[in-house]
């Protein structure tokens, strides 16, 4: 088996995948408490909130998992309702952050008494080719719901998920019926989805992903593979920010240093902020402009 680096804590923040041997199922447990309580150090969330997006975050794991890239996968959630935005970002090698953005007071609910009428993107971008996104309507009453509708439709995969969040752990459990599954164990499919679903939300928080697995598969022939760490980083820089403001461009730029005296800007993602005055807007600028030629 492959090895990785070690995460902040290995015993925690962990994706383990399985496969069924002799059917066309694949299984994926992903539990986060370092990753998690990072998104989390960086921004005061609502409780119904909060575990909206540590579903939304297991959730993100777990279907980068399953996807053949490398890159990184987008998971957004939009709408007209006390909470207006949802995003989860996961790497090929589950690196991650996560942020949330909300309106007045935010009070327990389902999915759509939270988001009301919106949309669930996701959006796939690899390093090498073009980007994916696939946009639906946002529909069920759970991040899971969500997501299992948007893969039936989207991805035509058979998908169940099982996710659960609090202020100290974020988990889920992912099982998916392979394309193409002839022969073999043709019952294994529903089977694993009845066994699956005597999994409760305390059991999925607190047990370890191996002990989940026995606990609902031991009579299964299951083929387990190296647990892979996740990790919380956000990779927001100022130089980063000073490519957003050539962006902008000069004009609107200046205009904001008119009006307040400095461009600021704090990531969304991890509060970090970055101020830029005068000289240091010249210079951005002045680093985007090419450099002269002498002719002799």
């Amino acid at each position: 088996m492959a090895s990785h680096k070690k995460s902040s804590n290995p015993a925690r923040d962990t994706l383990q995948r399985f496969l069924f041997e002799h059917a066309p199922v694949r299984g994926e447990v992903v539990q986060l408490e370092a990753t998690w309580k990072a998104v989390l150090e960086r921004r005061d969330y609502p409780s119904a909130l909060r575990e909206l997006l540590g579903e939304m975050m297991a959730a993100a794991a777990l279907l980068s998992a399953t996807l053949k890239y490398s890159g990184r996968l987008i998971m957004q959630m939009q709408g007209g309702g006390p909470v207006t935005l949802l995003v989860v970002e996961c790497s090929h090698d589950f690196i991650m952050r996560a942020t949330a953005s909300w309106d007045g007071e935010v009070k327990a609910g389902t999915l759509r008494q939270l988001l009301g009428a919106g949309r669930f993107v996701i959006t796939i971008e690899p390093e090498k080719g073009q980007t994916y996104q696939g946009i639906v309507e946002l529909e069920g009453h759970s991040v899971a719901e969500a997501l299992e509708r948007y893969m039936t439709r989207s991805e035509q995969l058979e998908t169940r998920l099982w996710l659960a969040a609090d202020k100290g752990f974020a988990a889920g459990m992912l099982l998916q019926r392979l394309p193409d599954g002839k022969g073999g164990d043709e019952d294994a499919w529903n089977r694993s989805v009845q066994l699956a679903a005597t999994l409760t939300r305390q059991e999925l928080l607190a047990l370890p992903a191996r002990k989940i697995i026995h606990r609902l598969f031991h009579e299964e022939d299951l083929r387990l593979f190296e647990p892979r760490p996740v990790y919380f980083y956000c990779p927001c820089s100022r130089e980063r920010v000073a490519a957003v403001l050539r962006m902008l461009g000069r004009e609107e730029v200046d205009g904001l240093l008119d009006e307040r005296g400095l461009v600021e800007v704090d990531c969304e993602f991890c509060s970090r902020s970055y101020a830029f005055d005068r000289d240091d807007v010249e210079q951005v600028f002045a680093a985007a402009e090419p450099a002269s030629v002498t002719r002799h």
